[in-house]
């Protein structure tokens, strides 16, 4: 597996933090955007980083998208990781 754009993805503060904001609940881009200063595209550019990853999903429900984390991506990571450290549980 290729975690190139991933770890990309993961190595901004920001986009770390909204994954933080989605591991509880699904949240529109305007919920996301109202904690952080900053503009409404630049938070759709990091949805966008982290969406072409594969860290969060999106469902568009009536005329808002709603994001979600994406746990499957996570998952691997962790059990790669694990594999690293040579825990046989990320054996897989």
């Amino acid at each position: 597996m290729a975690f190139g754009d991933t770890f990309k993805a993961l190595s901004d503060p920001t986009r770390r933090e909204i994954l933080v904001l989605l591991r509880h609940e699904r949240l529109s881009a305007g919920e996301i955007g109202a904690h952080f200063d900053m503009t409404g595209a630049s938070i759709s550019r990091h949805l966008s980083i982290l969406k072409a990853a594969g860290l969060i999903d999106d469902e568009k429900v009536g005329k808002y998208i709603y994001y979600t984390l994406n746990t499957t991506v996570m998952d691997d990571i962790l059990n790669w990781i694990l594999l690293l450290k040579g825990d046989t549980e990320g054996e897989k």
